[in-house]
């Protein structure tokens, strides 16, 4: 698995998120999609998402890691328990950072706590200052 290209994975359940996939694509990045819902799979494939991890967030022993391999995370927030559940998975698949998008001051020192490497406030959710430093980074 050392020689293949990590896939940056994404949790996009916002317009934000999904705008974000739609620019890493765009750049020509490897995109997988997160979720634990079959309509967001759906909203995932038809943004042109490929690999989607499908997970059942409720119960742990579930969370295998995916079979291809996983570079950064990027999670915007819809919600705080979901938040956690993804950034305790996610750390298990990744040595790389996983940025936490949120619009909540409140769980930052949380997040941080659970695994995530950069806990990012936007008002608006938006991101796209990150997908030029993964650009850069599978460049």
């Amino acid at each position: 698995m050392a020689d293949q290209i990590e896939y940056v994975l994404v949790c996009a359940p916002t317009k934000a998120g999904q705008h974000f996939i739609k620019i890493l694509k765009f750049r020509g990045i490897q995109v997988a999609g997160l979720t634990n819902n079959q309509e967001e799979k759906t909203r995932l494939e038809e943004l042109g998402v490929e690999n989607t991890v499908l997970v059942d967030t409720r119960h742990q022993k579930t969370w295998f890691r995916p079979s291809f391999p996983v570079g950064k995370v990027y999670l915007f927030e819809s919600s705080f328990t979901l938040c956690c559940r993804y950034i305790q998975m996610c750390r298990a698949w990744t040595t790389q950072p996983i940025f936490v998008i949120t619009s909540s001051l409140n769980p930052r020192l949380v997040y941080k706590r659970l695994g995530a490497s950069y806990v990012i406030y936007s008002h608006s959710g938006d991101a796209v200052f990150l997908a030029d430093k993964s650009s850069r980074d599978q460049g």
